[in-house]
């Protein structure tokens, strides 16, 4: 098992020397790894979905769908995308840097730390670490202390595959990760809540660090009396009770119009009975808490919410930390249960009057990381369109908008910064380099050199000409080949 307790800089410098020798600037390295990765995750399905389901407490199906597979298409996706992403991107000059080129190079970072959460322990850390990779990093990942059996799996698994030159693994709680936050990093990539992602922030600030901020909070739905409640109901059910509601972007609260309260309320009865059987906690599909401190946390949440449990509600700490599918109605938005990330398989439906209601109710608290709209109305779905602010929207359906190749996933303020998945992480995990190439023959810039007579005054005044006028760059004006052709007298000797 490979890890630093306390940090061992001598394995620091040999990731970053890595980089700095260029090796990993080649596509064929950065292949190698990533398909070293994928080997891993296929090689050891098994072990790795036994290890999730005992430290999570989530159905072998959903490792499967929600862990694995996510990774695996993600390596595939950047496989098939690597050059093309990581080629430099030219930049077209202005007529008055003629003769000359440019363009944006990507550039490896260097060390690049990940810290995963424990919600979904192999994907989290996997599928940023392939970004890593892609982007010609090396790294540094901590797994959560809350699944130790997946960490310690990794920490054996991740130098062997991809080599000790270019993963470490630290594996521990709060010592270990506080120690790793005191070391200058080239990038920080956290996933996890917004209050330890203000502690990431911190200690990154102190080395100029920049850093990826997946956090959460309460992402809300809509719905309203357009869409089927049924329709509607099944796929709440499913995108909230996946992993027993602990995904960052699980519909956190439902706001409904009040025409259609009733009838969904019904339909969400009915898909957890489709899903899970008249008695959820016999379902072998359906997940449970993490811990006793997160069960407990829920409870309380229920028992406190000031509002009428409708459905589920009853639970078991000692059946593996069991809480079943609960609907809670008529909660003050001033609850407990609306102030946090409920992160658990509860789910407050509040009825609102019209989307205005609704948008009004969202737009006075944090800025979610998902926002789900269940509306058949293309006026209302612009509303939320134009008038909210998310890390992301999807209309009809929660958590799929993550699988989709081409759409970047991340948070916006209170529910994180920077975007990742696709081309997405390399381009978050990259430098952006600007690349300039300019002759010294024919020597152009002599338009600018000192000193500066009439004849260059007037050449300045007709370059300057369009742009006081509020034409676009991309014009080529009369007034700016007058000044070409000055400065090109001036090179020939005729001023």
């Amino acid at each position: 098992m490979t890890q630093l307790a306390p940090v061992d800089q001598a394995r620091l410098a040999a990731l970053r020397d890595l980089v700095t020798s260029g090796i990993t600037r080649d596509l064929d390295w950065r292949r190698s790894r990533l398909s070293a990765l994928r080997a891993m995750v296929l090689e050891h399905e098994e072990a790795l979905t036994e290890a999730v389901r005992e430290d999570v407490g989530k159905p072998h199906l959903e490792v499967r769908l929600t862990e694995l597979s996510f990774v695996v298409q993600e390596i595939d996706l950047l496989l098939a995308n690597l050059a093309r992403w990581t080629a430099p991107r030219r930049v077209g000059l202005p007529v008055t840097h003629l003769p000359g080129s440019a363009h944006v190079q990507l550039q490896p970072k260097g060390v690049v730390l990940v810290i995963g959460p424990w919600n979904y322990p192999v994907q989290l850390l996997l599928t940023p670490l392939a970004g890593v990779l892609a982007a010609g990093n090396t790294a540094v990942v901590k797994p959560s202390d809350l699944t130790p059996r997946v960490a310690a799996l990794l920490a054996e698994l991740l130098p062997r595959y991809l080599g000790a030159d270019t993963v470490e693994v630290v594996v521990g709680g709060v010592p270990e990760t506080t120690a790793l936050l005191q070391e200058r990093f080239d990038h920080i990539f956290f996933t996890g809540s917004p209050r330890v992602g203000r502690i990431v922030m911190r200690a990154a600030a102190e080395h100029l660090t920049p850093v990826t901020l997946e956090l959460g909070g309460k992402s809300p739905t809509f719905v309203d009396g357009t869409v089927d409640p049924d329709l509607a109901a099944r796929r709440i059910v499913w995108g909230k009770f996946t992993n027993a509601g602990q995904t960052c972007v699980a519909p956190d609260y439902v706001l409904v119009t009040r025409d259609a309260r009733d009838a969904l309320l019904e339909a969400l009865a009915g898909a957890v009975e489709d899903f899970f059987g008249a008695d959820p906690s016999r379902s072998d599909d359906l997940g449970r808490i993490v811990n006793a401190d997160h069960h407990r946390r829920l409870v309380e949440l229920v028992e406190s919410s000031g509002g009428h449990v409708v459905l589920g509600g009853d639970h078991d700490v000692d059946d593996r930390h069991y809480l079943a599918p609960t609907v809670v109605v008529d909660v003050p938005l001033d609850a407990p249960l609306m102030s946090d990330e409920i992160f658990g398989p509860v789910l407050p439906v509040i009825g609102v009057s019209d989307a205005a209601e609704a948008v009004g109710i969202i737009n006075g608290r944090e800025r979610p990381l998902a926002l789900y709209v269940f509306s058949e109305d293309r006026a209302t779905r612009e509303l939320f369109e134009t008038r909210t602010i998310s890390g992301g929207l999807a209309h009809g359906a929660p958590l799929i908008h993550l699988a989709v190749p081409g759409l970047p996933f991340g948070g916006v303020g209170e529910s994180g910064m920077g975007r990742y998945l696709g081309r997405a992480s390399i381009e978050e995990l990259s430098h952006h380099r600007s690349v300039l190439n300019k002759p010294l023959a024919p020597d152009t810039l002599a338009a600018v050199y000192p000193p500066y007579p009439a004849w260059k005054r007037s050449a300045v005044r007709a370059l300057m000409a369009p742009l006081r006028r509020g034409r676009q760059a991309r014009e080529v004006p009369a007034s700016v080949l007058t000044g070409v052709g000055l400065v090109t007298r001036l090179l020939r000797g005729r001023p």
